[in-house]
Formats: structure tokens, C-alpha cells, sequence
């Protein structure tokens, strides 16, 4: 674990009307509920990062960084064979976003879209259970946040 590369990441809470954004794979329901998050390229600033991946994975484009909430290491090496840095921000929408749609990741062309179902849920609402520890600082976004 010592020498395992650790890789930085960027979560986004994207909040509207005192809810939470979070996605479904179309093609992968097993892989879960997620929210908008991905890799920080070499010389990316945090907040940048931030807004590209999360326009790249929802196509919104009217986004506003409320404020950054913190860092947690996430141990992916079963699954990735490395660690993650994980940078959390809360965002929220400055215009009305849709109640749900889909959007296809295109990933810089490098490999096939992904097809991702959004939709929005209830700040705090129980049975939210999101996967890979991806929920880690969402209690630190207020219930009556966003718009």
C-alpha cells in the first residue's frame, strides 16, 4: 500500500431545491447510485476539474461552486490498484435543471460513451445509499441547500 500511485480525484454534491443529483449507469445498473466525480488531469487546478467533469458526466452547463469540503483518501486498489485523493465540492445549478435525464460520457474520445441516468433525490432522504464511500462528506451540505 506504500507504493501504490495515488490518483486525484474530484466528487461533486450538485444541490437544487434541497436536493441531491446523482446517477445510474443505463448499460451498468449493478455499478450503483453515484454522483458526478473523476480524475484531475497533471496541472489542473481543483475547482477546474471540478466544473469540467462534472459538465462532462451531466452536460450541465450552469454550475456554481458553492464551496470545497474536504479530502479523503479512498483505497481502490481491488478494484483499480491504486488510491484515490478524493476532493469533495458542493455545486449548485443557477438555472432550473431538468427533473431527470440522460447523458452520454464521451470520456476525450478515448473509449465509448457512457450512458448515465440522472435524477434528483432528497438532501438527507434515507435509503440513499451511494457506492464507493461516495456519500463521505454529504452531511456536510446543508439539507436546505441549492436554489
Amino acid at each position: 500500500m506504500d507504493n501504490a500511485p495515488v490518483v486525484r480525484k474530484v466528487v461533486a454534491y450538485v444541490t437544487h431545491g434541497g436536493r441531491l443529483l446523482v446517477f445510474e449507469h443505463v448499460d451498468v445498473p449493478e455499478a450503483g447510485v453515484q454522483v458526478p466525480a473523476g480524475t484531475v488531469r497533471p496541472g489542473e487546478e481543483l475547482p477546474a476539474a471540478m466544473l469540467r467533469e462534472t459538465f462532462e458526466e451531466t452536460g450541465l452547463e450552469q454550475l456554481r461552486i458553492v464551496r470545497y469540503l474536504g479530502t479523503r483518501t479512498y483505497d481502490a486498489l481491488a478494484s483499480h490498484g491504486q488510491l484515490h485523493e478524493r476532493h469533495f465540492f458542493h455545486l449548485t445549478c443557477t438555472a432550473a435543471p431538468p427533473e431527470n435525464w440522460i447523458h452520454h460520457e464521451l470520456h476525450d474520445g478515448l473509449e465509448p460513451p457512457t450512458a448515465f441516468r440522472f435524477y434528483w433525490t432528497p438532501l438527507g432522504g434515507s435509503g440513499l445509499d451511494l457506492i464507493a464511500e461516495f456519500g463521505a462528506l454529504l452531511n456536510d451540505v446543508p439539507r436546505s441547500s441549492g436554489r
